[in-house]
Formats: C-alpha cells, structure tokens, sequence
C-alpha cells in the first residue's frame, strides 16, 4: 500500500506542477497585454516569443466573443478560465489525491 500511496502523492506533485506551469502562462498572457500597450517591435524575439506562445489561445477565445471594437477583452476570458481551471480542478484534484495518499499510508 505504500507503493499505492507513493504513485498517489506523485500525481499530486504533477497536477502542482501543471498548476505552476498555467501561472507561468498567466504571465506570459500579462506580457502579451502590456506589449499590445507599448507598440513594442514584433521582430524582437522576446516579443515573438510571446506571441507565438499566447496568440493560439487568444485567437480561439476572440473567435466566441462579440466583436468589442478596439477593446481586447480575451486576455481576461483566458485569465478567468485558468483561473477557474487551477482552483476548481487543479487544487481539487491536489487535495485529494494527497488527503488520499496520506490515508492509504496511515492506514496500513
């Protein structure tokens, strides 16, 4: 059962890890929004960079929403939806693959 309890508490650590890794995009999503405010030039690779990682979400989520004009509100839909997805399902998952990994340990 220790073994049991070990694979439970490792896919605990993946799904944080996941986590962290959509807080990184969270930021790479806030970068996004403040080079769309600076004009910054799109030949830098930095800037490249975080346009080729952001804008296939950015353009899916833009495809549902009513055109708004100047105003780009997708960067706040995706905000949302990772938020949403880390604490909903992500912090849920965590607590109880690790609640559990700790039961099996101590119950055997």
């Amino acid at each position: 059962m220790v073994l049991f309890a070990n694979i439970l508490l490792a896919l605990a650590k993946l799904i944080e890890l996941a986590s962290g890794l959509l807080t990184l995009y969270k930021y790479m999503l806030l970068a996004n929004v403040i080079i769309s405010w600076v004009n910054a030039d799109p030949y830098n690779p930095l800037v490249s960079f975080v346009y080729r990682v952001t804008d296939p979400v950015l353009r899916r989520i833009r495809r549902h929403m009513p055109d708004t004009g100047m105003l780009d509100l997708s960067p706040l839909v995706a905000f949302a939806a990772i938020y949403v997805l880390q604490i909903i399902v992500f912090d849920t998952a965590y607590h109880y693959l690790l609640s559990t990994s700790m039961t099996v340990r101590v119950g055997y």
